[in-house]
């Protein structure tokens, strides 16, 4: 979820500068409701950004990789995107699997950067862009100025709007706080019992409290619910969902995760605990935001499953003053 919305602004800069040209872009299927209201179907119209979707289960495909089932799927995928005939074709997460199928597109350009996250990527790239920006959002937008010739302007993206997840989300108490708990793994995880202390704090200050609860994270949800006496209200959210409630939210709390780069994409004021990865790189970008970090904390992407050392001296007390702070500037 990270790794589109970050790429997002750079297509939205792509669409923007040339709205006569066809785009597609290859997800993972869970993450379509970024393109399109209710899960649509790969080719629906009025996609506000692409004009088809490719659905490339990767993960899927990983578990289970000698099945027959799996070799048809990517069969199917790699006639799908020739089939297209694309003219182009861009990897903007930096990973392996993506330039693969940016291959099996088989166009005359294969673009990505000059050093890709995972380096072996760059030797499937015939066309490689040294990119100078800290964040990954201005590494992209550097990487589509090459595609385009342009020099494009940092845009924040355009994602769906569902009217009924948009009512839903309207009928929710003000003035609204969203926390979310989750993350990719365990070291960026901030304690949930912190976040129910930060939600209590918060709810005292008169404001209301909910937590976004993703796939697998009840136990997370709970931790949260019990530890702010009440104060927080667990909301299971789909993807429609997700967007309508951060649009209506005031803040947004959360570690480097998806649902926090969701709120940054859309403008909303954001309060981001970080600890094993860089917040220079990966962090808010086009918002409001307040970013804790222990100085100590190195930048380390190792799937540890406990919380990073740094990340655990941030108290319930820095976050919570840190949100107070900015929604008084926000309000103000």
């Amino acid at each position: 979820m990270g790794d589109i919305l970050h790429s997002l602004p750079a297509v939205t800069a792509l669409r923007q500068a040339h709205p006569e040209w066809f785009i597609g872009w290859a997800i993972e299927p869970q993450w379509r409701g970024l393109f399109c209201a209710n899960g649509c179907e790969p080719r629906t119209p009025g996609m506000p950004l692409v004009d088809q979707l490719h659905l490339v289960p990767a993960k899927q495909w990983a578990r289970r990789p000698l099945s027959p089932a799996t070799w048809k799927d990517m069969a199917r995928v790699r006639r799908e995107v020739r089939a297209t005939h694309y003219d182009v074709a861009v990897e903007l997460q930096g990973a392996v699997r993506a330039a693969v199928v940016a291959r099996w597109a088989r166009t005359g350009r294969i673009v990505g950067e000059e050093e890709p996250r995972e380096r072996i990527a760059r030797w499937m790239f015939n066309e490689r862009v040294t990119t100078r920006g800290a964040h990954v959002i201005e590494q992209s937008v550097e990487v589509a100025n090459a595609i385009a010739g342009d020099h494009l302007p940092i845009p924040l993206p355009l994602l769906p709007r569902d009217p009924a997840a948009d009512a839903r989300a309207a009928e929710l108490p003000q003035p609204l706080v969203l926390l979310s708990p989750g993350a990719g793994w365990g070291a960026k995880r901030w304690p949930p019992e912190r976040y129910g202390e930060v939600a209590r704090r918060l709810a005292m200050e008169g404001y209301k409290v909910v937590v976004n609860c993703g796939p697998s994270e009840e136990d997370l949800a709970r931790r949260i619910e019990e530890g702010s006496g009440g104060a927080a209200t667990v909301l299971a959210l789909e993807m429609a969902e997700l967007i309508a409630v951060t649009r209506c939210a005031r803040l947004v709390v959360a570690g480097d995760t998806g649902p926090l780069h969701l709120a940054s994409a859309l403008g909303k004021p954001v309060v981001a605990i970080f600890g094993p990865t860089d917040p220079a790189r990966n962090g808010p970008f086009h918002c409001s935001s307040r970013v804790l970090r222990h100085p100590e904390s190195v930048r380390d992407h190792t799937r540890r499953s406990e919380p990073e050392a740094g990340l655990l001296t941030i108290t319930a007390e820095d976050v919570t003053a840190a949100a107070l702070d900015l929604l008084r500037e926000t309000r103000s």
